[in-house]
């Protein structure tokens, strides 16, 4: 039995354990009762300790068609994630080891939630979003496929006002107006670019240009009025990501010669910049609405065991992705995974853990989620129960 090739994306918090002693003691109260299993195995594989050694060492029975080279490690789930690094002193027979603890450590924190196991007909996984880009926030440097989308929309809305323009900020810009949008994501309205009333900000959403222009305001008036403005408007273009974070990327800006603007036009500007977004997430995303197995679920995450060609190669890169999950005869739930775990088994299928940690794009679809969910825990926590005594009752 081969090894996986697994890709751990979000590492786990451990502590050491300082002596053996220790090892062997958590073991012995701990995971008596409770599986251990083989580490970066292909299909989950089983490890049992037979017995207990006086000078600290261990037997060890798993599958006889194990491949190691001299050392495995070992994992469990009790209160906490532990692994403990064996090395193999001698094959008694296969699968069967005399090992030597070799180091152990303890997740600092435990599981969230109950994780359970699902039949294929009870869950699944479908309608996928997966992002083509990620937009780099620190250098903002936008895919040319977005930057299409913008040019676009530009030359669509030109009559929208005298001067239009559609751009992407600059972390090397020195307009300290365009600055300050970029890092609040607030709105710049000027109804009357002669009044110095109009400079104040109308509520905490727009921009108070006295703060930012200071002293340089008067320069800033004089030159609008003789290049013959009248109104400005502009607006970020601010796009929100799959885990619910608010990127302000780009800006709308409108210039009026001929009439002053007011708040209605602020408003249909700002509806303008949420099509925009519209337009470019749809631009930037990849949407397969295949249906997929979800092998296990808990409230906080999941495992996904992924078949569809075009959605592996995706998904194998990604950070996260938008999907649905419908469970037998309801209607789905959309969530958003961000990739913890990816592994390939020997028929190549790719096993994705995800954790779910952006809300639902839809009102009240977690509450629904966990109401759900929350049967399945109790039952699934009853036969654990049951199996658990079970077994010490034939041991």
């Amino acid at each position: 039995m081969s090894q996986s090739n697994t890709v751990q994306r979000k590492n786990r918090e451990f502590s050491d354990f300082g002596e053996v002693t220790d090892v062997v003691n958590i073991l012995k109260s701990q995971f008596a009762n409770r599986k251990l299993y083989v580490k970066y195995m292909v299909s989950k594989t089983e490890i049992s300790i037979q017995e207990y050694l006086e000078d600290g060492t261990i037997m060890v029975v798993t599958d006889q068609d194990i491949e190691h080279e001299g050392n495995i490690i070992i994992f469990g789930l009790s209160d906490k994630y532990l692994e403990v690094d064996l090395e193999i002193i001698d094959e008694k027979a296969p699968g069967y080891f005399h090992c030597r603890i070799k180091s152990a450590r303890k997740a600092v924190s435990g599981r969230r939630d109950l994780r359970f196991k699902l039949e294929p007909d009870e869950v699944s996984a479908t309608n996928f979003r997966v992002s083509k880009h990620t937009i780099d926030i620190s250098s903002y440097n936008i895919p040319t496929s977005i930057k299409v989308v913008l040019d676009q929309f530009q030359s669509n809305s030109s009559k929208w006002s005298d001067l239009f323009k559609v751009d992407v900020f600059s972390t090397e810009s020195k307009d300290y107006i365009l600055n300050m949008m970029r890092k609040t994501g607030k709105s710049l309205f000027i109804s009357d670019i002669s009044s110095r009333e109009s400079y104040k900000s109308k509520t905490d959403d727009f921009i108070n240009m006295f703060d930012v222009l200071g002293e340089e305001l008067d320069n800033y008036i004089k030159k609008n009025v003789e290049r013959g403005y009248k109104s400005i408007v502009a607006v970020p273009i601010i796009y929100i990501t799959e885990t619910a974070n608010s990127v302000p990327f780009g800006y709308i800006k409108a210039i009026s010669k001929s009439q002053n603007f007011d708040m209605d036009k602020v408003l249909e500007l700002k509806d303008q910049s949420f099509k925009l977004v519209d337009r470019i997430r749809d631009a930037n995303t990849h949407f397969i609405p295949v249906h997929q197995q979800i092998v296990d679920i808990s409230r906080g995450g999941a495992k996904l065991k992924i078949t569809d060609e075009n959605l592996k190669k995706y998904l194998s890169r990604t950070k996260g992705f938008i999907f649905d999950v419908v469970f037998k005869l309801q209607a789905p739930i959309t969530i958003y995974g961000e990739v913890k775990s990816t592994f390939l088994d020997e028929e190549k299928s790719l096993y994705v853990g995800v954790d779910f940690e952006g809300n639902s794009s839809r009102k009240d679809e977690m509450k629904r989620f966990y109401s759900i969910l929350k049967p399945m825990e109790v039952d699934y926590k009853s036969r654990l129960m049951k199996s658990m005594k079970d077994r010490k009752n034939k041991s």
